[in-house]
């Protein structure tokens, strides 16, 4: 199934009309001036945590300790997700799973928030000698998560490089989870430019410096053609990645990522043999944006999959899809939930998004 979806044109942040003077004149009362009205843009979007994401837990692991938040009671459904590249948790979902029309959704379930290793806000730097999880052993870390909340299943949703650990996990064990919400998630290894792009990006990382050409890249990884893109919320990554994060910790991440092997998944169309190869048995939303740099990624993951579980939706006009057109991606998250059999009240505008039937808006 093939979605392609058009959110209205916007530039900026949505911000509010200051009227700063309003007069009527004496000799035309039917006339109004409204005089210096100017568009005062909100500046408001924040990557610090506001305490939205729940409570925070540390969860031991094979692989050290890792930071869990946790909103909600977990004898609810439960959506877990995983966060991106430069990102955590917070940065990655706080203002999206914020969006009222998300809100109105997230009434019936429990989120459980996972971060990789020193990747959470405020991190100390790992140890020296400590040997970062491969991919795979990131995604074995989500078990111990499920251990230690006692969580019977689970709807994944990750972006980018969790999208690929939350793949790899559903992969392994598919009757853990119910259905995969994925953003720009690649199903393959890592290709000579990108590679060579990344292990100099490492090299300064792990000296604990954050570059120019490592901001630009990791700009680039989120927004793709960011001159396209919203300008505020560039400026706001940009600052984020300059001045937030711990670089080494990050180089760390960094070097799993860019060594991550093949998911090794397969499209199987004769029912007598999916059983013998490996795929992904869940539903799966695969979600990307016209001006993200991953769309080739999502195309060759998406024919992998079994094309009676799979939808693939790209967003048009925006990059870095669940800040640029939340809305969107709430509508189709909400649809897929219902197409599951869950229960989830509608937004408050009427839907103008229909998975699977190829129509734009």
């Amino acid at each position: 199934m093939v979605s392609e979806i058009r959110p209205p044109k916007t530039h900026g942040v949505i911000g509010k009309l200051d009227i700063v003077d309003l007069t009527m004149p004496s000799d035309a009362l039917d006339d109004i001036e409204l005089r210096h009205v100017q568009l005062s843009v909100s500046n408001s979007r924040s990557l610090s945590e506001d305490g939205s994401t729940g409570s925070k837990e540390t969860v031991d692991t094979q692989h050290g300790p890792i930071t869990v938040a946790v909103t909600g009671d977990t004898s609810k459904p439960v959506i877990l997700t995983y966060h991106d590249l430069g990102l955590n948790h917070v940065t990655n979902f706080q203002a999206f799973f914020l969006y009222p029309e998300m809100r109105n959704i997230l009434n019936n379930f429990c989120i459980v928030h996972v971060n990789a290793p020193g990747q959470e806000e405020g991190a100390p730097t790992l140890p020296e000698g400590y040997v970062y999880p491969t991919m795979e052993e990131l995604s074995e870390t989500i078990t111990c998560v499920k251990n230690h909340f006692h969580l019977r299943t689970f709807i994944g949703f990750g972006v980018g490089l969790g999208a690929n650990i939350l793949a790899r996990y559903a992969t392994k064990y598919p009757c853990d989870v119910d259905a995969l919400v994925l953003v720009n998630c690649s199903s393959t290894q890592a290709g000579w430019i990108e590679w060579g792009y990344q292990k100099l990006n490492i090299r300064h990382l792990r000296s604990g410096t954050m570059t120019t050409g490592t901001v630009d890249y990791l700009l680039w990884h989120h927004f793709g053609k960011r001159e396209e893109c919203n300008q505020d919320l560039v400026t706001v990554y940009r600052q984020h990645f300059e001045k937030a994060l711990n670089a080494t910790n990050l180089g760390l991440l960094v070097d799993s990522y860019i060594r991550r092997t093949d998911l090794g998944i397969v499209r199987e169309l004769d029912p007598n043999k999916k059983k013998d190869v490996r795929m992904i048995r869940c539903q799966v939303l695969n979600i990307t944006a016209n001006h993200s740099p991953h769309i080739e990624d999502t195309v060759t993951f998406n024919g992998r999959l079994d094309p009676t579980l799979a939808t693939w939706m790209k967003i048009q006009d925006c990059g870095l899809v669940i800040d640029e057109a939340p809305g969107k991606v709430v509508e189709a998250f909400r649809l897929f939930l219902q197409g599951q059999g869950y229960a989830v009240s509608g937004s408050r505008r009427s839907s103008a998004v229909s998975i699977g039937e190829g129509k734009s808006c």
